[in-house]
């Protein structure tokens, strides 16, 4: 088993006044050469977007794009005619495949917005621009894990062009999971969005991501209450 611990304080950071900005990976103006991306998984930014601010109309080609709004709502518009307001409890998926413009605005005008960042390289390019989008309760993942991104469309997740799985769960101190890999060769990348958990024995506190590769489970447990964690299975190459 391999890992790699990426603690919440060692993150790029970008400050544009109405951007706050936390990268795991490089991105943008930070650029980390150990630290260009986990497998396949390429973004994961931790973003706070000032009242009535956002990220006006860009371009974006063959990518998965994911958002998990954590706390506010976002404002999404994209070229192809898709107007949707993303709340706390939502996720969003986009396939930018041949190209697609879209912008990402905080729906309030009064409140900052966060929400996570997320960008996954497909398996497949080229394909038509998707857009996808789910609403889920955080207690259908009270102390367990709840997956909410698949390889497949099953009516059910979301799902994106790569063999990658997506887990989240809310935890209770004290209480514990198994997580096991899907397909060989694949990595789980954890990232702690509240709270402490201890994860095959490694200790992480809020914003602590950490990749595990060459194994086919992870063990975990939550060491604070109130804790949530984001668990990403993607390929390694």
């Amino acid at each position: 088993m391999k890992t790699i611990i990426h603690k919440a304080n060692t993150r790029g950071r970008a400050d544009h006044g109405w951007l706050n900005s936390y990268h795991t990976f490089s991105f943008a103006n930070y650029f980390n050469p150990e630290r260009t991306h986990f497998g396949l998984l390429r973004v994961l930014n931790d973003d706070t977007v000032a009242a009535g601010m956002g990220f006006g109309k860009h371009h974006h080609d063959n990518m998965e794009i994911i958002s998990i709004p954590l706390e506010g709502d976002l404002q999404h518009q994209d070229s192809m005619g898709t107007s949707q307001v993303i709340k706390h409890g939502d996720i969003q998926v986009m396939s930018a495949g041949s190209g697609i413009e879209h912008s990402e605005m905080n729906a309030s005008k009064d409140k900052a917005v966060k929400f996570l960042q997320i960008w996954v390289f497909p398996n497949i390019e080229n394909v038509v621009p998707r857009y996808g989008q789910i609403t889920l309760h955080p207690d259908d993942r009270k102390n367990k894990l709840q997956q909410i991104i698949n390889p497949e469309e099953n009516g059910v997740n979301l799902w994106i062009h790569q063999d990658a799985w997506f887990n989240m769960g809310n935890f209770e101190k004290g209480k514990t999971a198994e997580y096991t890999l899907h397909k060989k060769g694949n990595g789980v990348y954890a990232f702690i969005l509240e709270g402490d958990f201890t994860i095959n024995g490694e200790k992480l506190n809020r914003r602590d991501g950490m990749g595990i590769s060459e194994t086919d489970k992870i063990s975990i447990e939550a060491t604070s209450d109130k804790a949530e964690i984001l668990l990403m299975e993607v390929p390694m190459a």
